[in-house]
């Protein structure tokens, strides 16, 4: 990229700025694959992981007994370069868009320490009712919960 060129989406996700939380996860030795780095879908727990930890400590969601739940309708990763045990990741998360029923999450994974980001995800969550599962609000303490994570270019959307 040249100096001064305007940002795309996806190299503002590259970078560590864009993210508003961050969660350091160790990789496991069973992590690798044959070819010695590691395997593309241990990057989904990595970002299913940094999700459902904030949902868990900063929101206080309470797993197995919420009436209302998040539901993933979409995940994706761009990978961009390998990661391999036993580095240690930091998984940064904020949202990108923050609905009545739904959450847009954007997620980079950096080596620990390192710039730019190795992979970038985009999960999105839709809460339901449990025992219906038919979409609903967002609760206001998930909401409270999720709003500082918003990017500015979210807020600017708002």
């Amino acid at each position: 990229m040249t100096e001064g060129a305007p940002l795309t989406p996806a190299s503002k996700r590259q970078g560590r700025e864009y993210y508003r939380y961050f969660l350091t996860i160790p990789t496991r030795w069973m992590d690798n694959d044959s070819f010695g780095h590691v395997n593309n879908v241990t990057y989904y727990s990595y970002i299913d992981t940094v999700v459902t930890e904030h949902l868990i400590r900063v929101a206080r969601f309470e797993v197995r007994t919420a009436p209302v739940i998040p539901v993933a309708v979409e995940t994706s990763c761009h990978f961009l370069r390998s990661l391999s045990f036993p580095e240690t990741i930091d998984a940064g998360l904020c949202v990108e868009k923050l609905g009545r029923s739904s959450v847009v999450y954007a997620i980079g994974l950096f080596q620990q320490g390192g710039h730019p980001a190795a992979a970038i995800g985009r999960f999105v969550h839709v809460w339901v009712e449990r025992a219906t599962q038919r979409p609903t609000p967002i609760p206001d303490e998930i909401r409270f919960a999720l709003a500082p994570l918003l990017t500015v270019a979210a807020t600017e959307d708002a």
